[in-house]
């Protein structure tokens, strides 16, 4: 049975620690995995993406032993191939609905004597790969995909390849990271170069495992040179993910009388363009930095109830730092004074499912107004919400959002396959019920 949520949710209040972050959590499994020796993880996210991830350097002859630790996360280690490479599976990979598993393996199995077949759940197969096989096939790479550039694709042994100069159409964290890896078997510098600054967490993680990145943030470029091997970061601990911190946030700010903490989340600057947008807003929330936890800035989150804010525009630049919470704050937006508009999110057509017009639908089906102009979504605010029964599509985004619309909405709101969930915050609905159920204290009283 779909749960559903609400209506009148009483508030928020008390401390949450959301899981560990999604991209530092593939990163820091593949990584160890490539390196020479074995390296020490700790807070990995608990999910099925990352599960995927695990899997399949299992499949390719990393030893894994990893356990769930007290506070819910993965703790444990991973010894890697290192300089004999992967071995070949002996099945196809499945990367079920990952698609940093999928389109990183591409980067990390480049230029190595394996074949291997790359596949994945019925939404992870309408992704466009060509992002990727593109420019790695430039260097040599040998690819054989469907017709339509998706999964499944099925890498061939390849050997030698050549360092690439790449300017990406799109600001993607994926493809640069797919290039870069794949630069590391290369003899010579490979340097992608994007329209704006994607995540840089992989530039940030590299120099952990031993491997030097040339990174220039202004340009934004990023270049390694090969041939390079990783070796053992020794201990790797991944900090809070901010995009999960975003739906707990947002839920606090529209859900009268709330008040909420988070610690321990990742404050990369790559990551933590919805604070900026909500700072501008008119939100209620104040950022506490913490120590670095490696070369990534951490803190604290404290958001509460925000009655009097008002729309913005998101342009361009700003995307790539919060292309994951647009769901999130296109509802925070139809709950606010005025119009808000997100320039050029094209992007959000293909993600896990088609985001742009998902949100366009759900927003009407609660009784709000969103509309697209070209590649703009335009959402009206201070729109009262009233029930429905929205289908999450299998897209974790919109399950989180379409639950916190139920919390202030006037009537329940159901959430088709709200189990999507679990790719990114399997604990949502719990940490939400556990806020409401008053077991904590105020932490701004």
């Amino acid at each position: 049975m779909s749960p559903s949520f609400g209506p009148g949710s009483p508030a928020l209040l008390g401390e949450v620690h959301v899981p560990g972050d999604k991209s530092l959590s593939h990163r820091a499994v593949l990584f160890s995995a490539m390196a020479e020796g074995t390296t020490e993880l700790h807070g990995v996210l608990v999910s099925e993406d990352v599960r995927a991830s695990i899997e399949a350097v299992r499949a390719l002859g990393a030893q894994v032993e990893l356990a769930e630790e007290a506070d819910g996360s993965l703790g444990g280690t991973i010894r890697g191939w290192g300089a004999r490479g992967p071995s070949a599976p002996d099945n196809p990979i499945d990367c079920r609905n990952s698609g940093t598993t999928c389109r990183l393996l591409m980067g990390v199995l480049a230029g190595w004597p394996v074949e291997v077949t790359l596949t994945g759940d019925a939404s992870l197969s309408r992704r466009p790969m060509r992002r990727v096989t593109e420019p790695l096939s430039k260097m040599g790479v040998l690819f054989e995909t469907s017709e339509q550039g998706t999964l499944p694709v099925t890498m061939r042994r390849s050997v030698e390849i050549s360092p690439l100069e790449y300017r990406s159409p799109v600001s993607s964290a994926q493809v640069k990271s797919a290039i870069l890896l794949a630069g590391l078997r290369a003899h010579g510098r490979t340097t992608v170069e994007e329209p704006a600054l994607s995540r840089d967490h992989t530039e940030r993680l590299l120099p952990a495992y031993g491997v030097a990145v040339d990174s220039d943030p202004a340009g934004p470029t990023a270049a390694v040179t090969g041939p390079a091997l990783l070796r053992s970061a020794g201990r790797v601990v991944v900090p809070r993910d901010p995009s999960s911190a975003a739906f707990i946030v947002a839920a606090a700010l529209i859900v009268p009388g709330s008040s909420v903490r988070l610690p321990g989340v990742s404050l990369n600057e790559t990551r933590t363009g919805f604070l900026s947008v909500l700072e501008r807003m008119g939100a209620h929330v104040r950022v506490v930095p913490f120590p670095e936890a490696g070369n990534e800035r951490v803190g604290e989150i404290d958001a509460r109830y925000s009655p009097s804010m008002h729309g913005t525009v998101v342009a361009a630049p700003e995307v790539p730092s919060l292309v994951d919470e647009i769901p999130i704050l296109a509802l925070l937006a139809s709950q606010v004074e005025g119009e808000t508009r997100f320039e050029s999110v094209g992007e959000l057509r293909v993600k896990e499912s088609d985001r742009f017009e998902a949100i366009v639908q759900g927003l009407a089906a609660l009784g709000a107004e969103a509309y697209a102009e070209g590649d703009t979504l335009v959402v009206r605010g201070r729109a009262p919400l009233h029930g429905a029964t929205l289908d999450s599509l299998g897209d974790h985004r919109l399950a989180m959002t379409w639950a916190v619309a139920g919390l202030v909405a006037s009537e329940p709101v159901q959430v088709e396959h709200f189990d999507s969930v679990d790719v990114s915050y399997p604990r949502f609905a719990q940490d939400l019920a556990r806020l409401q159920s008053r077991e904590g204290s105020d932490p701004h009283a």
